[in-house]
């Protein structure tokens, strides 16, 4: 993938080499070496590969899988679209997902705090943007007065 940004002990980089191919259509011909297969694809060989999610799919049905399970992405398939937000947040803090959680689709610099909030930790930023200029966006902001994946406690609770 181009332009993926990934949060390596708490510090983000430019992802020069990503093993990663995202596979959109369902039909086509399985690439060689790791792919992100959408969800009804992945569900027929599901231990090899890395799974994306639609908005409208059930995060749960990945449960059984947790542990052998190397990659979760979750599609926004338009910036106004804040369904993954929530999945990301479920997986994470309901549901126990440790591995890499993935924002695919229309990714832009101005998410990429909130998503790092609800629990993602690598982001394929839309292509026609800059991954440097992106990178600025996971700054984020300096307090964050309610709960996140990040931090669960709100900010009365932290002084």
């Amino acid at each position: 993938m181009n332009n993926l940004l990934r949060l390596e002990e708490g510090v983000a980089r430019i992802v020069a080499d990503d093993q990663w191919k995202l596979v959109r259509d369902p039909q086509a011909p399985l690439p060689v070496g790791a792919t992100i297969l959408p969800l009804s694809r992945w569900l027929e060989n599901p231990l090899q590969n890395g799974v994306w999610l639609g908005p409208d799919d059930e995060v749960e049905s990945l449960q059984p899988w947790f542990t052998q399970l190397p990659l979760i992405a979750l599609d926004f398939p338009s910036f106004r679209d804040g369904r993954g937000y929530s999945q990301a947040y479920l997986l994470r803090a309901r549901l126990g997902w440790a591995g890499e959680l993935r924002a695919i689709g229309d990714v832009l610099r101005d998410q990429l705090s909130h998503m790092r909030q609800c629990g993602f930790d690598s982001f394929a930023v839309r292509e026609d943007k800059s991954a440097e200029d992106a990178l600025k966006g996971l700054a984020g902001m300096s307090v964050l007065y309610g709960r996140s994946v990040i931090e669960p406690r709100p900010l009365f609770r932290r002084r």
